[in-house]
């Protein structure tokens, strides 16, 4: 008897181990083809997350060590991207920048979560996909899911709209640089302001040259900064909604590692950290995060799309444009 446990341990252990190898694998590939032209636009994460829907296509499984992927390291990954921020910057940006990223915020949620209901499309995708566009994509998403309680399937469906979508606007984004009449600081401002990854924001900014690219990444990283308080209000609305569904009292879900991503955040804008170690824990948030993306990717069933989020897209579609035509307008308003 005692044989056969320790034997069903190792086992259990031997599963847990090839799914954690699986998706750090799949991660490091999607890191180097994230380098490749065309394929710079789509970004790490999403190409991780392709990735690993490819691998349960060709007869991949999810396990527990995959599972531990798209949980686990997620939170971690999360925490260390509180790298990227300096608050610094986004203080000596000035208010125009934070008023804008509040407005576009407020209403890409309101209207996104707004269509999706009037169309009848499933409610959580919905709130996912409304706070992946208005925030940072599939990071934000991420975050968002543990305070609404979407399933993994609704998690991997809110990236997947939104990788999408975000990026045929960076490609259309990029076509319409020469026709917009804009100066480049107010392209970068409207590409930082409107589209969804980071990675978007970089590829379409980049026709601007490094006046363009500086002012998105400003001004997208202010909108990463609002994550914290966007995924609290969040939760505490959620929560609150449901109990008056049910008549029954549920806890208000804390995301702690919301609180690191903060930390971490703080300690970058201390500048005690030599720029090369943060470069290199930078490195290591996307590389936990892609690994997520991964076991997201080989947990999802295809199918699904066609049943829950074809209206979510729909509805994030009308978003978006509303929300790049609403960041047109605030670049000759404010």
């Amino acid at each position: 008897m005692t044989e056969q446990l320790i034997t069903a341990t190792k086992q259990k252990r031997l599963i847990f181990y090839k799914g954690i190898t699986i998706t750090l694998a799949l991660a490091i590939i999607a890191r180097f083809a994230a380098q490749l032209p065309l394929l710079h636009i789509v970004g790490q994460l999403v190409i991780a997350m392709i990735l690993g829907m490819l691998w349960r296509g060709a007869g991949g499984t999810s396990n527990v060590g995959t599972a531990f992927s798209s949980k686990v390291l997620l939170r971690f990954g999360i925490i260390l991207l509180g790298m990227r921020l300096d608050f610094q910057d986004i203080i000596q940006a000035g208010p125009k920048v934070f008023i804008i990223a509040v407005i576009h915020i407020l209403f890409t949620i309101t209207m996104i979560y707004a269509l999706t209901r009037w169309i009848g499309g499933d409610e959580k995708i919905g709130i996912l996909t409304a706070c992946g566009t208005a925030i940072c994509g599939a990071a934000a998403i991420a975050a968002i899911a543990p305070q609404v309680k979407a399933s993994e399937e609704e998690t991997t469906l809110g990236i997947a709209t939104v990788a999408v979508l975000g990026t045929i606007f960076t490609i259309a984004y990029t076509l319409l640089y020469p026709v917009l009449s804009l100066s480049a600081n107010a392209y970068g401002v409207l590409a930082g302001g409107t589209l969804h990854e980071i990675a978007h924001v970089v590829a379409a900014a980049a026709p601007g040259g490094n006046v363009a690219l500086d002012a998105a990444i400003i001004v997208k990283l202010t909108r990463v900064a609002l994550l914290i308080p966007v995924a609290l209000l969040i939760g505490i609305w959620w929560t609150r909604r449901d109990s008056v569904t049910d008549n029954a009292k549920h806890s208000i879900p804390i995301p702690w590692f919301i609180f690191g991503f903060l930390a971490m955040s703080g300690v970058n804008s201390l500048h005690i950290i030599p720029k090369e170690i943060v470069d290199l824990l930078i490195t290591c948030a996307y590389l936990l995060m892609a690994m997520a993306m991964a076991g997201m990717g080989i947990s999802v069933n295809i199918n699904a799309f066609q049943q829950k989020g074809s209206r979510v897209f729909l509805a994030t579609l009308i978003g978006s444009l509303l929300l790049s035509m609403l960041g047109f307008t605030l670049l000759h308003v404010l």
